[in-house]
């Protein structure tokens, strides 16, 4: 990681005319952009693009090579030239942010040739498929790549979703716990509760719901790494008796329980296996039971368009993945189920907040990340990718939200036990907003 202050790497090459072509080529496709401005730097000259804004980033090109990669493989190469290192930025969140807020031209870097390169990463999706055995390898391929590497920058319950912050002074830690409480609380937990749990990750929701309401639950992961430290910390917290976990895919439990939870395992379910999911959800809950799920979704304006590309997330960091809009999941649930949306809230706040807090604890632990064996293009990768993330989330590209349904003998008051959730909700700052200041120059960014 280059600290902010330092030179600038020169090019390690001398741009040919060919590279010339290309970067007016893609100059042309950034000539539209209003809102914000990117300053891209190559060798001694600077362009601008966009009007000043609150919202700035530069770009500065390393190896002309980039020019060529992101007009002819658009925005997948973008991002695979960044993780090689041809070029930096000095805000990655604001770059993706500013891109968001002009789509027109962002658009226009995967038109033209770029669209071949479009179909051979649509041809990587569609063999990346959640059948069982798909489901498996593409888990592992992201949450296996070390429980010490997780470890280095989550928090100590080690969830690996969004928080919700309680107030501006909420560690990382205080938000996991009010994720995991807060489901307890809307689906009123008791002790004589058996709750099935759906995506298991590292235990943190088992744990928190036994330890603290002295229910039953059952758990499941596919994740063999995941598998292993979630079965030490429940013998290392003594709740052997309390929580049984099973790694088993989703489509193969079997039994009825008063409540289900799910937190952000949607995401690896697939659009196309939508329906089996809620299906079995419904068949795992009894007459009167209730489930809760957390889950990352897309906008409906867009969504038919975004089942048939294939994003940076899917490409480099989650095979398979595929995110559900609000519209999907209920469509899906009146298909193949007698499940009834109660209760929907949506936390993307809480979500951009929550990313610049693992960033922040990623490179904290830079160089005991290097230590384990990761070389720099992962680590540029990791950080693209919390930045992307990041930047979806407060442009509000892309939601969270926990959502609550119930089975049709379930008689419980939604607006009651909504207001029962609420009321624990206590902070002393009223004006709390997790998002940060555009027009501050914060000394805690991170540069490369």
């Amino acid at each position: 990681m280059r600290a902010k202050n330092s030179p600038e790497p020169a090019a390690e090459k001398a741009p040919t005319t060919m590279d010339r072509m290309f970067r007016r080529v893609l100059e042309k496709k950034l000539s539209g952009m209003q809102r914000g401005q990117i300053r891209l730097h190559d060798g001694d000259s600077v362009n601008h693009f966009g009007e000043t804004d609150s919202l700035q980033t530069a770009i500065r090109v390393r190896r002309p090579d980039f020019f060529r990669k992101a007009v002819l493989g658009g925005t997948l190469s973008v991002a695979e030239s960044y993780i090689q290192g041809d070029w930096e930025c000095d805000d990655l969140t604001a770059l993706f942010r500013i891109f968001l807020r002009n789509r027109k031209s962002a658009t226009r870097l995967d038109s033209g040739l770029s669209r071949v390169v479009k179909t051979v990463h649509k041809f990587y999706h569609w063999a990346h498929a959640n059948t069982k055995s798909g489901s498996k390898s593409n888990i592992a391929a992201h949450y296996d790549l070390g429980n010490d590497f997780f470890s280095l920058w989550l928090d100590e319950t080690l969830a690996y979703s969004s928080g919700i912050f309680r107030s501006s002074r909420a560690t990382m830690a205080d938000a996991s716990f009010e994720k995991f409480d807060r489901i307890c609380r809307k689906l009123e937990l008791k002790s004589s509760d058996s709750v099935i749990e759906i995506g298991t990750g590292w235990g943190g929701f088992a744990l928190h719901a036994a330890s603290n309401y002295g229910c039953r639950v059952t758990t499941t992961t596919i994740s063999g790494e995941q598998a292993a430290v979630a079965r030490a910390r429940i013998d290392q917290a003594g709740l052997n008796h309390a929580i049984s976990l099973l790694q088993s895919d989703y489509r193969d439990l079997t039994g009825q329980f008063d409540k289900l939870v799910s937190i952000e395992m949607i995401e690896a379910v697939g659009y196309r296996y939508l329906d089996e999911y809620f299906r079995k959800c419904g068949e795992l809950l009894k007459p009167d039971g209730s489930m809760v799920i957390q889950a990352i979704v897309m906008p409906e304006k867009g969504y038919a368009q975004y089942l048939k590309s294939v994003d940076f997330i899917q490409r480099f960091v989650f095979p398979g993945g595929c995110l559900p809009s609000n519209a999907a999941m209920l469509e899906s649930v009146g298909r193949s189920s007698d499940l009834r949306l109660v209760y929907l809230e949506d936390f993307a706040p809480h979500y951009a907040q929550t990313l610049r807090l693992w960033r922040k604890a990623f490179h904290e632990h830079i160089d005991e990340i290097r230590s384990l064996g990761y070389d720099e293009s992962f680590i540029r990768l990791w950080d693209y990718y919390l930045c992307y993330c990041e930047a979806g989330f407060e442009e509000r590209y892309i939601g969270v939200v926990q959502a609550q349904f119930d089975k049709p003998l379930c008689r419980r008051d939604p607006i009651r036990i909504a207001d029962q959730a609420h009321r624990m909700f206590e902070t002393d700052d009223s004006d709390f907003r997790p998002l940060r200041d555009n027009s501050e120059n914060h000394a805690d960014s991170i540069r490369i």
